[in-house]
């Protein structure tokens, strides 16, 4: 494939992301994307197939397999807590779109939510088995474990747009580092963790 050919397939996909994040998926049309990438309505059915098939490829481009698979091979709860949190942190600041892409998704409860499980339930697998293996070890202290997972996922992977909230918020925003920190010691401490030598 011809490099101008790659350029506009990605412009196609960058477009779709963008548009898909705002407004939703059902809300956005395949003429809305190709304004947005400046290319022939006709791409995408030529390129993709058509707009679902975009959707997919967005993941299959964006999605960062790679961490997860680092994510899932550590064995020790709190350096797996302590490395998912900074992990998603850094992917939530590096991409926003591709995250407010998929919670549009989760609370719309759509068709196309079997295939984001099959991407991101090896992760959340991840999460609760290093919380069971933690409470097993006696280093985190909790009731439920499915609560304390959706409450540590709420935290994690749900953490809301700041842009709602902003009228109540008195803090300059913190920057990725600040929030990395801040969002290990919430969890931890919801898990009661306590640090040998604390």
């Amino acid at each position: 494939m011809v490099e101008p050919e790659l350029d506009m397939k990605m412009k196609i996909l960058l477009a779709a992301k963008k548009l898909f994040a705002k407004h939703g998926y059902d809300c956005t049309s395949v003429r809305q994307i190709c304004e947005e990438a400046g290319a022939n309505v006709a791409l995408v059915s030529y390129y993709y197939g058509g707009k679902e098939s975009v959707f997919y490829e967005i993941f299959k481009q964006f999605f960062p397999m790679n961490k997860i698979v680092d994510f899932i091979a550590i064995e020790d709860p709190i350096v797996g807590i302590r490395t998912i949190i900074q992990g998603v942190v850094e992917i939530r600041t590096a991409d926003p779109q591709m995250i407010s892409l998929m919670q549009m998704e989760i609370i719309s409860i759509t068709p196309r939510l079997e295939k984001m499980r099959e991407l991101v339930y090896p992760l959340w697998k991840k999460v609760r088995d290093l919380l069971e293996q933690g409470r097993q070890d006696g280093i985190f202290h909790f009731e439920s474990l499915d609560s304390t997972l959706m409450f540590v996922l709420g935290s994690i992977f749900f953490y809301k747009q700041r842009e709602f909230f902003e009228l109540l918020f008195t803090e300059e925003r913190p920057d990725t580092q600040t929030l990395i920190e801040q969002t290990t010691t919430y969890v931890l401490n919801a898990l009661r963790y306590q640090c040998k030598g604390e």
